[in-house]
Protein backbone atom coordinates (compact mmCIF):
# COMPACT_ATOMS: atom_id res chain seq x y z
CA UNK A 1 0.00 0.00 0.00
CA UNK A 2 1.31 3.19 -1.12
CA UNK A 3 2.11 6.07 1.83
CA UNK A 4 0.50 9.51 2.05
CA UNK A 5 3.74 11.68 2.41
CA UNK A 6 3.70 14.61 5.07
CA UNK A 7 3.53 18.19 3.45
CA UNK A 8 3.79 20.04 6.55
CA UNK A 9 1.00 22.20 7.69
CA UNK A 10 -0.25 23.42 4.75
CA UNK A 11 -1.31 20.70 3.25
CA UNK A 12 0.13 18.50 0.27
CA UNK A 13 2.15 19.93 -2.36
CA UNK A 14 -1.07 19.37 -4.72
CA UNK A 15 -3.42 20.95 -2.53
CA UNK A 16 -0.94 23.90 -1.72
CA UNK A 17 -0.47 24.27 -5.52
CA UNK A 18 -4.22 24.43 -6.53
CA UNK A 19 -4.73 26.83 -3.70
CA UNK A 20 -2.10 29.03 -5.13
CA UNK A 21 -3.78 28.72 -8.87
CA UNK A 22 -7.15 29.85 -7.39
CA UNK A 23 -5.26 33.14 -6.00
CA UNK A 24 -3.54 33.86 -9.31
CA UNK A 25 -6.81 33.44 -10.64
CA UNK A 26 -8.29 35.89 -8.69
CA UNK A 27 -6.16 38.32 -8.63
CA UNK A 28 -5.99 38.35 -12.53
CA UNK A 29 -9.70 38.72 -12.81
CA UNK A 30 -9.58 41.59 -10.45
CA UNK A 31 -6.93 43.34 -12.62
CA UNK A 32 -8.93 42.11 -15.49
CA UNK A 33 -12.26 43.92 -14.09
CA UNK A 34 -10.68 46.89 -13.17
CA UNK A 35 -8.77 47.62 -16.34
CA UNK A 36 -12.16 47.36 -18.56
CA UNK A 37 -13.88 50.14 -16.62
CA UNK A 38 -13.42 53.30 -18.95
CA UNK A 39 -12.75 55.83 -16.65
CA UNK A 40 -11.15 54.30 -13.64
CA UNK A 41 -7.82 53.38 -14.11
CA UNK A 42 -4.95 51.40 -12.16
CA UNK A 43 -1.67 53.04 -13.10
CA UNK A 44 1.08 50.36 -14.02
CA UNK A 45 4.85 52.90 -14.07
CA UNK A 46 4.11 55.17 -16.40
CA UNK A 47 1.23 53.16 -18.47
CA UNK A 48 -2.77 53.57 -17.09
CA UNK A 49 -5.42 51.22 -18.67
CA UNK A 50 -5.72 48.93 -21.73
CA UNK A 51 -6.70 48.78 -25.20
CA UNK A 52 -9.87 46.70 -25.93
CA UNK A 53 -12.35 45.95 -28.96
CA UNK A 54 -15.79 46.90 -29.33
CA UNK A 55 -18.60 45.61 -31.77
CA UNK A 56 -20.57 48.18 -33.29
CA UNK A 57 -24.12 47.64 -32.96
CA UNK A 58 -27.12 48.69 -35.37
CA UNK A 59 -27.22 52.04 -35.97
CA UNK A 60 -24.47 53.16 -34.07
CA UNK A 61 -21.91 56.42 -35.71
CA UNK A 62 -18.18 56.51 -34.13
CA UNK A 63 -19.80 59.74 -31.69
CA UNK A 64 -21.95 56.43 -30.24
CA UNK A 65 -19.13 54.52 -29.77
CA UNK A 66 -16.42 57.13 -28.41
CA UNK A 67 -19.28 58.40 -25.30
CA UNK A 68 -20.12 54.80 -24.62
CA UNK A 69 -16.62 54.31 -23.77
CA UNK A 70 -15.48 57.54 -22.06
CA UNK A 71 -13.24 58.32 -25.29
CA UNK A 72 -13.10 61.58 -27.83
CA UNK A 73 -14.09 61.56 -31.26
CA UNK A 74 -10.50 62.31 -32.69
CA UNK A 75 -8.88 59.76 -30.59
CA UNK A 76 -11.10 57.44 -31.42
CA UNK A 77 -10.80 58.52 -35.20
CA UNK A 78 -7.25 57.81 -35.04
CA UNK A 79 -7.48 54.79 -33.83
CA UNK A 80 -9.41 53.41 -36.29
CA UNK A 81 -8.46 55.61 -39.67
CA UNK A 82 -10.28 53.16 -42.02
CA UNK A 83 -13.58 53.10 -40.26
CA UNK A 84 -16.31 55.55 -42.02
CA UNK A 85 -17.05 57.67 -38.83
CA UNK A 86 -20.81 57.92 -39.97
CA UNK A 87 -21.74 54.59 -41.61
CA UNK A 88 -19.47 52.19 -39.26
CA UNK A 89 -21.59 49.41 -39.91
CA UNK A 90 -23.11 47.30 -37.87
CA UNK A 91 -21.06 44.14 -36.19
CA UNK A 92 -17.79 46.02 -37.37
CA UNK A 93 -15.32 45.37 -34.98
CA UNK A 94 -13.20 49.02 -33.62
CA UNK A 95 -10.28 49.35 -31.74
CA UNK A 96 -10.57 51.56 -28.76
CA UNK A 97 -7.85 53.64 -27.52
CA UNK A 98 -8.03 52.56 -23.69
CA UNK A 99 -4.86 53.01 -22.44
CA UNK A 100 -2.45 56.19 -22.33
CA UNK A 101 0.83 56.80 -21.26
CA UNK A 102 0.33 59.57 -18.44
CA UNK A 103 2.17 63.25 -19.55
CA UNK A 104 5.67 64.04 -18.90
CA UNK A 105 5.00 66.45 -16.01
CA UNK A 106 4.58 66.60 -11.97
CA UNK A 107 1.46 64.00 -11.30
CA UNK A 108 -0.43 65.87 -8.76
CA UNK A 109 -4.34 67.33 -9.04
CA UNK A 110 -5.76 67.79 -12.42
CA UNK A 111 -3.46 67.39 -15.54
CA UNK A 112 -4.90 68.69 -19.13
CA UNK A 113 -2.41 67.35 -22.04
CA UNK A 114 -4.11 69.32 -24.67
CA UNK A 115 -2.36 66.93 -27.57
CA UNK A 116 -4.03 64.07 -26.76
CA UNK A 117 -7.78 66.00 -25.75
CA UNK A 118 -7.59 64.05 -21.96
CA UNK A 119 -7.70 64.54 -18.10
CA UNK A 120 -5.64 63.19 -15.95
CA UNK A 121 -6.74 64.20 -12.42
CA UNK A 122 -4.41 62.65 -9.49
CA UNK A 123 -6.98 62.03 -6.64
CA UNK A 124 -5.03 59.89 -4.46
CA UNK A 125 -1.60 60.84 -5.27
CA UNK A 126 0.71 59.82 -8.30
CA UNK A 127 -0.54 56.23 -8.25
CA UNK A 128 -4.39 57.04 -8.33
CA UNK A 129 -5.51 58.24 -11.16
CA UNK A 130 -8.75 59.07 -13.23
CA UNK A 131 -8.89 60.16 -17.15
CA UNK A 132 -11.82 61.96 -19.15
CA UNK A 133 -11.55 63.17 -22.47
CA UNK A 134 -12.02 66.57 -23.26
CA UNK A 135 -12.79 69.35 -25.79
CA UNK A 136 -10.20 71.48 -26.11
CA UNK A 137 -9.95 75.89 -27.98
CA UNK A 138 -9.90 75.87 -31.33
CA UNK A 139 -6.83 77.69 -31.67
CA UNK A 140 -3.82 77.31 -29.45
CA UNK A 141 -3.14 80.20 -28.64
CA UNK A 142 -6.38 80.62 -26.79
CA UNK A 143 -5.35 77.68 -24.70
CA UNK A 144 -3.73 78.56 -21.65
CA UNK A 145 -0.65 76.83 -20.78
CA UNK A 146 1.08 76.04 -17.26
CA UNK A 147 -0.23 75.47 -14.14
CA UNK A 148 -3.19 77.12 -11.65
CA UNK A 149 -5.73 76.19 -9.47
CA UNK A 150 -9.46 75.71 -9.08
CA UNK A 151 -10.64 78.86 -7.67
CA UNK A 152 -14.36 78.64 -7.25
CA UNK A 153 -17.07 75.69 -8.22
CA UNK A 154 -20.51 75.80 -9.41
CA UNK A 155 -23.40 73.85 -10.08
CA UNK A 156 -25.69 75.50 -12.59
CA UNK A 157 -23.45 78.34 -13.85
CA UNK A 158 -24.61 80.47 -15.92
CA UNK A 159 -22.81 81.61 -19.22
CA UNK A 160 -21.48 84.49 -19.78
CA UNK A 161 -19.95 85.19 -23.24
CA UNK A 162 -16.30 86.20 -23.90
CA UNK A 163 -15.06 88.98 -25.71
CA UNK A 164 -14.18 86.57 -28.77
CA UNK A 165 -17.34 85.04 -28.92
CA UNK A 166 -19.31 87.91 -29.02
CA UNK A 167 -16.82 89.32 -31.48
CA UNK A 168 -17.74 86.40 -33.80
CA UNK A 169 -21.55 85.72 -32.66
CA UNK A 170 -22.61 89.40 -32.61
CA UNK A 171 -26.32 88.16 -31.56
CA UNK A 172 -25.35 86.38 -28.28
CA UNK A 173 -27.51 87.30 -25.42
CA UNK A 174 -25.79 88.80 -22.13
CA UNK A 175 -25.77 85.65 -20.04
CA UNK A 176 -27.51 82.54 -20.90
CA UNK A 177 -28.68 81.16 -17.25
CA UNK A 178 -28.61 77.47 -16.24
CA UNK A 179 -30.77 75.13 -18.63
CA UNK A 180 -30.82 73.03 -21.82
CA UNK A 181 -29.20 75.70 -23.72
CA UNK A 182 -26.27 76.71 -21.50
CA UNK A 183 -23.17 75.81 -23.20
CA UNK A 184 -20.87 75.54 -19.72
CA UNK A 185 -23.69 72.47 -18.87
CA UNK A 186 -24.60 71.34 -15.07
CA UNK A 187 -20.90 72.18 -13.68
CA UNK A 188 -18.30 74.48 -13.72
CA UNK A 189 -14.86 74.72 -12.29
CA UNK A 190 -13.14 78.19 -12.35
CA UNK A 191 -9.55 78.67 -12.89
CA UNK A 192 -7.28 81.04 -11.26
CA UNK A 193 -6.84 82.64 -14.96
CA UNK A 194 -9.86 84.99 -15.94
CA UNK A 195 -12.49 83.48 -17.63
CA UNK A 196 -10.89 80.09 -18.16
CA UNK A 197 -13.44 77.00 -17.18
CA UNK A 198 -13.23 72.95 -16.82
CA UNK A 199 -16.91 72.57 -16.97
CA UNK A 200 -19.37 70.52 -19.12
CA UNK A 201 -21.32 70.64 -21.94
CA UNK A 202 -24.71 71.15 -23.71
CA UNK A 203 -23.44 69.92 -27.12
CA UNK A 204 -21.18 66.68 -26.26
CA UNK A 205 -20.19 65.82 -29.92
CA UNK A 206 -17.99 68.44 -28.89
CA UNK A 207 -15.60 66.24 -26.44
CA UNK A 208 -12.10 65.03 -28.09
CA UNK A 209 -12.18 68.10 -30.69
CA UNK A 210 -10.92 71.67 -31.31
CA UNK A 211 -13.95 73.67 -30.91
CA UNK A 212 -13.89 75.70 -27.52
CA UNK A 213 -13.02 79.09 -27.54
CA UNK A 214 -10.63 78.87 -24.71
CA UNK A 215 -12.62 76.12 -21.74
CA UNK A 216 -12.01 72.62 -21.24
CA UNK A 217 -15.88 70.90 -21.73
CA UNK A 218 -16.15 67.28 -21.04
CA UNK A 219 -18.99 64.96 -20.69
CA UNK A 220 -21.86 65.30 -18.39
CA UNK A 221 -21.31 62.54 -16.83
CA UNK A 222 -17.93 62.98 -16.54
CA UNK A 223 -17.86 66.93 -15.27
CA UNK A 224 -20.67 65.58 -12.90
CA UNK A 225 -18.00 62.71 -11.54
CA UNK A 226 -15.12 65.04 -11.15
CA UNK A 227 -17.61 68.03 -9.58
CA UNK A 228 -18.10 66.14 -7.00
CA UNK A 229 -14.67 65.01 -5.75
CA UNK A 230 -12.21 68.19 -6.69
CA UNK A 231 -11.61 70.27 -4.27
CA UNK A 232 -10.94 74.62 -4.35
CA UNK A 233 -7.16 74.75 -4.78
CA UNK A 234 -6.81 71.35 -6.39
CA UNK A 235 -3.62 72.22 -8.80
CA UNK A 236 -4.06 72.05 -12.22
CA UNK A 237 -1.54 71.89 -14.94
CA UNK A 238 -1.85 72.04 -19.03
CA UNK A 239 0.67 70.99 -20.99
CA UNK A 240 0.46 69.94 -24.61
CA UNK A 241 2.77 66.69 -25.31
CA UNK A 242 2.06 65.21 -28.52
CA UNK A 243 4.78 62.57 -28.08
CA UNK A 244 4.70 60.72 -24.76
CA UNK A 245 6.94 58.15 -23.54
CA UNK A 246 6.89 55.77 -20.28
CA UNK A 247 8.05 52.54 -19.02
CA UNK A 248 5.56 49.94 -18.23
CA UNK A 249 6.66 46.01 -16.56
CA UNK A 250 9.93 47.05 -17.98
CA UNK A 251 9.40 47.76 -21.27
CA UNK A 252 9.40 51.23 -23.27
CA UNK A 253 6.49 52.64 -24.64
CA UNK A 254 6.01 55.34 -27.25
CA UNK A 255 2.45 57.25 -27.72
CA UNK A 256 2.15 59.65 -30.50
CA UNK A 257 -0.58 62.59 -31.28
CA UNK A 258 -1.51 64.83 -34.22
CA UNK A 259 -0.04 68.18 -33.21
CA UNK A 260 -3.06 70.12 -32.61
CA UNK A 261 -2.34 71.77 -36.30
CA UNK A 262 -2.66 68.12 -37.42
CA UNK A 263 -6.08 67.38 -35.53
CA UNK A 264 -8.51 68.96 -37.47
CA UNK A 265 -7.36 66.67 -40.53
CA UNK A 266 -7.47 63.19 -38.43
CA UNK A 267 -10.86 64.60 -37.98
CA UNK A 268 -11.74 64.67 -41.49
CA UNK A 269 -9.37 61.72 -42.56
CA UNK A 270 -8.47 59.61 -39.66
CA UNK A 271 -4.81 60.24 -40.93
CA UNK A 272 -2.69 62.74 -41.02
CA UNK A 273 -0.98 63.03 -44.69
CA UNK A 274 2.15 65.37 -44.63
CA UNK A 275 2.88 64.77 -40.69
CA UNK A 276 4.95 67.46 -38.84
CA UNK A 277 8.90 67.01 -37.46
CA UNK A 278 8.07 65.84 -34.06
CA UNK A 279 11.40 65.61 -31.85
CA UNK A 280 10.90 62.24 -30.77
CA UNK A 281 14.24 60.89 -30.41
CA UNK A 282 15.16 63.66 -27.81
CA UNK A 283 11.81 62.54 -25.43
CA UNK A 284 12.62 58.40 -25.73
CA UNK A 285 16.32 58.76 -25.36
CA UNK A 286 15.57 61.23 -22.50
CA UNK A 287 13.68 58.31 -21.07
CA UNK A 288 15.52 55.00 -21.98
CA UNK A 289 18.51 56.12 -19.84
CA UNK A 290 20.73 52.91 -20.06
CA UNK A 291 18.66 51.24 -22.07
CA UNK A 292 18.73 53.04 -25.68
CA UNK A 293 20.21 49.96 -27.48
CA UNK A 294 16.39 47.92 -26.84
CA UNK A 295 14.84 50.17 -28.80
CA UNK A 296 13.44 49.30 -32.00
CA UNK A 297 13.91 52.59 -34.12
CA UNK A 298 12.54 51.18 -37.14
CA UNK A 299 8.80 50.74 -35.24
CA UNK A 300 9.54 53.95 -33.60
CA UNK A 301 9.54 55.77 -37.51
CA UNK A 302 6.13 54.12 -37.83
CA UNK A 303 4.61 55.18 -34.96
CA UNK A 304 5.26 58.89 -35.00
CA UNK A 305 4.37 58.46 -38.91
CA UNK A 306 1.02 57.25 -37.84
CA UNK A 307 0.34 59.32 -35.09
CA UNK A 308 -2.53 56.91 -33.94
CA UNK A 309 -2.33 57.92 -30.14
CA UNK A 310 -1.88 54.86 -28.55
CA UNK A 311 1.13 53.15 -26.66
CA UNK A 312 3.29 51.06 -28.57
CA UNK A 313 5.81 48.94 -27.16
CA UNK A 314 8.97 50.05 -28.67
CA UNK A 315 11.55 47.67 -27.19
CA UNK A 316 12.87 44.06 -27.56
Amino acid sequence: MAKNHAAGPGGSSSVRLMRWNWLVFVMLAALAGASAQAAELPTRGDLIGAARVYVVKKDEILHDVARRNDLGFVEIRAANPTVDPWLPGEGTTVTLPTAYLLPNTARRGIVINLADQRLYYFHGGPGSVTSYPVGIPSRTLEAHMGATTIVRKRANPTWIPTASEREEKPYLPEAIPPGPDNPLGAFALYLGWPAYVIHGTNKPDGVGRRVSHGCIRLYPEDIEALFATVKIGTPVTIVDQPVKVGWSDGALYLEVHPTQQETDEVEVNGIVHDPSPLDARTVILAKAAGFSDRIDWKLVDRTVRERRGMPVRITH
